[in-house]
């Protein structure tokens, strides 16, 4: 039995020179990132200083005056912020986790993304018109040190965690390849997924031993299917065939389909007839098997009436209708208790309520008899039944049908509190006041003595406990 090598990260070796170059250049990154961050909380912090919030006084620690302190103050309280709702992930449903993929796709995307990386890295260098220099230069650039580095830096994408998580692994096989396997082994997919890690199988593989997938390596599943787990170390290699074919490698037509043409490496198959399961041919008389609620007579399918069968199983209060291939359940009538068909003419017997009436059941009138025996109650008849109601200019108070007491007509006033009959005093009085006093303001003398006198006279009602008596009266209508 094989085994795939040893965990990477089991057996360490001293770091080269590349790793140490790469590891350098993330935390760097990482070191410039959290340096804005501070910036991004120094100016935040001001700004909250300024505006005299004394909840940041209290709440925000002070930072540190020194670098390295400052950058972990800094990142600390980045984190510890609440991030805004488009940074926050949202809720999964618990009834359909996430799938991680096969670790063989997530190798295959590696490899086009480096290959990829490899593209790009002699287009943005070369092809400036200097083909000798360029020469000269490709050939000492094209297996360095510095390509490969500049192809790992962009390698995997910042939210791919399976692919920066495979690097890491793998770092050092990447190397080895880079530098010693290039010429040996020109496919990186081949010798890193399949060969080294073990994670993918040749194509038209599957499993732990990459075995063949039905109908063989070369075409598998015929090529009418997909091999599950083709590709990879996993997947149970059973066909999904694609519709109108069936069988273990996709090799014969399905439910439905006949062989409309067949040769040694070629396969096509075609409808049947509507209701045949199986047929010669695509007419209505090739059928050799029908379709469940259809039966096979001289090889046609004649659909069964399953309503005039006992194969039909509808509820006491439905009837059955047939369909093609099959039947339906449809309620009766609210008349019947019971029935044939639709409507009120098709009753085996009328529900309480009514009464049959030639061939139909119609709803009884119970109105027609005195049925409700309360004072004042009056009958209203509903469809299957009745129900008793106060009469006119009644209404039902605990079971009983009173007469409705109309109520007294009152003044426009006559709803408000005294509280707000005292505001409209003082608003009343105190406009006819501001406009005597605007009068005499113009130095009209028999105004100014008007408002002299309305002024004495105001203090002496209000004053007065009897003057609230006579101006509420006097307002309200009284």
């Amino acid at each position: 039995m094989e085994h795939g090598p040893p965990p990477l990260a089991a057996a360490w070796t001293p770091p080269s020179e590349l790793r140490i170059w790469r590891r350098l250049h993330v935390l760097t990154q990482a070191a410039e990132e959290a340096a804005a961050a501070v910036a991004v909380l120094g100016r935040l912090s001001s700004q909250c200083r300024r505006a005299g919030s004394p909840a940041w006084e209290k709440m925000a620690p002070q930072p540190p005056r020194d670098l390295v302190p400052a950058l972990l103050w800094g990142l600390s309280l980045f984190f510890s912020l609440p991030g805004p709702v488009w940074l926050q992930p949202s809720p999964l449903p618990q009834s359909s986790p996430p799938t991680e993929p096969h670790p063989c796709h997530t190798c295959r995307g590696l490899v086009d993304s480096f290959n990829k990386g490899l593209e790009r890295t002699i287009r943005d260098n070369f092809g400036g018109g200097n083909t000798a220099w360029e020469e000269e230069k490709l050939s000492k650039y094209k297996d360095s040190e510095t390509r490969l580095v500049e192809v790992l830096e962009s390698v995997c994408s910042k939210s791919d965690f399976e692919c920066h998580r495979l690097l890491e692994l793998s770092e050092e096989l990447v190397e080895s390849w880079w530098f010693h396997k290039q010429q040996e082994a020109p496919d990186l997919f081949q010798w890193l997924c399949s060969d080294s890690l073990k994670l993918c199988c040749p194509s038209g593989t599957f499993g732990p031993s990459c075995l063949p997938c039905p109908g063989g390596a070369e075409k598998p599943c015929g090529g009418y299917g997909r091999c599950e787990g083709e590709g990879t170390r996993g997947g149970s290699g059973h066909c999904d065939c694609q519709a109108g074919y069936g069988g273990e490698a996709c090799g014969q037509c399905g439910l439905g389909y006949f062989e409309a043409e067949r040769n040694a490496s070629h396969l096509v198959c075609s409808a049947c007839f509507g209701p045949c399961a199986r047929c010669s041919g695509p007419e209505e008389s090739n059928c050799l098997q029908c379709k469940k609620g259809w039966a096979l007579h001289h090889l046609k399918c004649v659909d069964i009436d399953e309503c005039g069968t006992e194969r039909a199983n509808c509820g006491a209060d439905q009837f059955c209708v047939n369909t093609e291939g099959s039947y339906e359940c449809r309620d009766c009538a609210k008349a019947c208790l019971g029935c044939m068909g639709a409507g009120p003419g098709r009753c085996k017997k009328c529900s309480p309520g009514y009464q049959q009436v030639g061939s139909k059941c119609l709803d009884v009138d119970e109105c027609e008899t005195k049925v409700c025996p309360g004072e004042n109650e009056q009958c209203e008849n509903t469809e299957g039944s009745y129900r008793c109601v106060c009469a006119e200019g009644y209404k039902q108070i605990e079971g009983i049908c009173v007469k409705e007491q109309i109520p007294e007509s009152a003044g426009f006033f006559s709803e408000m509190t005294e509280d707000e009959v005292v505001v409209l005093q003082q608003m009343f009085f105190g406009v006819i006041i501001c406009a005597l006093a605007t009068l005499a303001a113009k130095g009209d003398l028999v105004f100014t003595a008007i408002f002299i006198g309305a002024v004495a006279a105001m203090t002496g009602y209000w004053l007065s406990e009897r003057s609230d008596r006579v101006l509420e009266g006097f307002i309200k209508g009284r």
